[in-house]
């Protein structure tokens, strides 16, 4: 039997380089499939949520719906006294009485919060006598209660395209009340072993047999990457035979492997049906690779025939150096890979004596370390697993874990894969809109919403690329700018119009300048407002507005734009401050006023980083610039000194 020798041996990076010549590496196209089928498969499409998670401000406890206030210097040996309502709130029950002051409701876990009401008493901390609460113990305005909208908003996107869906994803996705979902077609892909001398698994062996592994392997593997294994068995030494089966599995598969046969020998069977293909046919045959020479890559037409080497250790090598990559490709995914690490936390944490904590993590790279942020969203919510990187195991003996702390980060799937593109500080929907056009250009990008305060410390400790903010500083009457130092470079944005949010036809505001308005707003002491939370730049400017007074509602103080403008649509408030696009979301009337400057905030050694270029890019890009106009974001660049007459009271 002669042996001819490979058509020339080439180095990896060519051989791929050929190879992604040849082959069509874009995905294979979108498919909707139900909800229940969408277990492991890659989204095509993001997923924009229409409803707020927890569509209403519910209950954490089972207890009673009171006003803080009320609550203020019970003890066990003073209780404070309440008039119980006779209305029970189990969950799914919609409130038919508002809790005044000096009243309280009983509420079950779950159960939604009644208007006036601000807090949970919790069951264990109270006792009834006959109509007759006695309280035992003090709660704050939000203690015990998920406010609506705090978990997911409506209008977000709560997953990206290429997301692998896992069972934290589906339940998001059900979280929100989708029934489909659009994902990229699987790859299908043909697997035959070549060879008289393979056994199937279960046949008695024989003398100079072996059993057929590589089958097996390359099946699973293509699984565990998401394609749809098409299993050919073995094919014996029969070059009709084996030309018939590749030939249909080219026209009914996306991808087509062989194993055995790659050589040029007379029983080496592989490279000859390989040999015939066209357009243009063998791309490398003979690699330098060792494990792996024997590999031979061909294409027709853009779709893939490859040779694996026989031997399974080089089959399975080879198959993760250009197989796996390829596969990735047509099914839409990235791989990753799970480990644990160290990180340094980036705030203080408080833990609960006596019990061992899970804390959830969102990773950002520091100057030595990764820093690790907790995800603050709260055990009730669906988004927080989903987007941890990892969880740090706090011992029940550990009742503060002080700010840069070195912990071990157990990461949840996949592994930490740094992001090309960190940005903390204040939420906004142009942000969303940026981030997903960096996405789209192949970036990996992380967010963490920490308010403006806080990306401004973060992008100080060099723990993110960009930080977002809009901080006025009233010394100066400048956004953003008077807060930098030397080290940071300010990138203009665009202006956000924040103004109040109310619900059309109310007489207190509609109709009414904003000045007029915010003054029967608190003139009227049933006219409840809903704040926002400290360090926000929306926070500082409804301050500014008050000036000292604290109406209705000012202690409860949710976290978004979103949740402001759920809590006025639902009547759980009357009034709020929040940003005119949230208000056209809700379908709430607007009364502006001011236009902030949303900012982003660079370190000076950042500036050529290739995400942080392409996401200057972005903002200077004139069409991007118009689709954010659309949005309703303003992007004249008008001087950051000037603001609305109706700034104060």
């Amino acid at each position: 039997m002669s042996q001819d020798q490979f058509l020339e041996v080439i180095d990896r990076d060519e051989a791929e380089r050929r190879f992604r010549a040849a082959v069509d590496f874009r995905p294979l196209g979108p498919e909707e499939v139900p909800l229940e089928a969408a277990l492991g498969r890659v989204l095509a499409a993001d997923v924009v949520a229409q409803v707020d998670v927890p569509a209403f401000d519910r209950s954490n406890f089972d207890g009673y719906a009171v006003r803080a206030a009320d609550t203020y210097g019970a003890q066990e040996e003073s209780p404070r006294t309440l008039k119980l309502l006779g209305e029970v709130l189990a969950a799914g029950v919609v409130p038919q009485q508002e809790v005044t002051s000096g009243t309280a409701t009983t509420i079950a876990t779950g159960g939604m919060l009644p208007r006036g009401a601000d807090a949970i008493a919790m069951v264990e901390h109270c006792e009834e006598d006959g109509e007759t609460l006695l309280v035992y113990k003090a709660v704050v305005p939000g203690f015990g209660v998920s406010f609506a909208g705090t978990d997911i908003a409506r209008g977000e996107i709560v997953l990206r395209n290429g997301t692998v869906l896992g069972s934290r994803e589906t339940g998001v996705l059900a979280a929100i009340g989708a029934n489909k979902v659009t994902v990229w077609r699987r790859p299908r892909v043909a697997i035959f072993s070549t060879g008289d001398e393979l056994l199937e698994p279960g046949q008695p062996i024989r003398p100079a047999m072996v059993y057929d592994s590589n089958s097996r392997i390359l099946a699973d593997a293509v699984r565990e990457l998401g394609g749809e294994a098409v299993e050919g068995g073995i094919v014996a030494d029969d070059v009709d035979a084996l030309r018939q089966k590749v030939h249909e599995a080219m026209q009914n598969c996306d991808l087509v492997l062989l194993s055995g046969g790659t050589s040029k020998g007379a029983g080496d069977l592989s490279y000859r049906v390989a040999s015939e293909l066209r357009e243009p046919g063998i791309v490398a045959h003979g690699v330098a690779l060792k494990p792996g020479k024997p590999l031979c890559l061909a294409a027709h037409r853009g779709k893939a025939l490859v040779v694996l080497p026989g031997s399974p250790t080089s089959a399975i090598f080879t198959f993760h150096e250009f197989v796996a990559p390829l596969l990735h490709a047509l099914g839409g995914r990235s791989a990753a890979k799970r480990s644990n690490l160290q990180a340094r936390l980036a705030v203080k944490v408080l833990s609960e004596i006596g019990r061992t904590e899970y804390l959830l993590v969102g990773l950002v790279q520091g100057p030595e370390l990764p820093a690790a942020y907790p995800m603050g969203k709260g055990s009730s919510s669906v988004t927080a697993f989903s987007r941890a990187d990892g969880f740090v195991t706090i011992d029940r003996h550990e009742e503060i874990v002080e700010a840069g702390t070195i912990v071990n980060v157990q990461q949840i799937s996949g592994g930490f894969r740094m992001a090309d593109l960190v940005v903390i500080g204040s939420h906004c929907a142009g942000l969303d809109f940026l981030l997903k056009r960096l996405h789209e250009q192949g970036f990996h990008t992380k967010y963490l919403s920490v308010g403006s305060e806080g990306g401004l410390h973060a992008v100080k400790r060099g723990e993110c690329d960009v930080a977002g903010m809009h901080l006025f500083d009233p010394k100066t009457g400048l956004y953003n700018r008077p807060y930098l130092t030397p080290e940071l470079t300010l990138v203009p944005g665009y202006r956000r119009r924040q103004g109040l949010v109310f619900r059309p036809g109310d007489p207190r505001f509609e109709g009414r300048t904003t000045t007029e308005a915010l003054r029967h707003a608190l003139a009227d002491p049933d006219c409840i407002m809903v704040n926002r939370n400290q360090g926000s730049g929306t926070r500082a400017l409804i301050d500014r507005l008050l000036q000292g007074a604290e109406p209705p509602g000012y202690a409860v103080q949710p976290t978004t734009h979103n949740a402001v403008a759920a809590a006025v649509a639902q009547r759980r408030a009357d009034w709020g401050i929040a940003i005119e696009w949230t208000a056209g979301v809700y379908g709430l009337k607007f009364l502006p006023v001011e236009d902030e400057h949303y900012d982003f905030v660079v370190p000076n050694d950042r500036l050529d980083r290739p995400a942080v270029k392409a996401f200057l890019a972005l903002i200077a890009d004139p069409k991007v610039r118009q689709d954010l106009s659309a949005m309703g974001f303003l992007m004249d660049e008008a001087d950051a000194s000037t603001s609305s007459s109706d700034q104060r009271l």
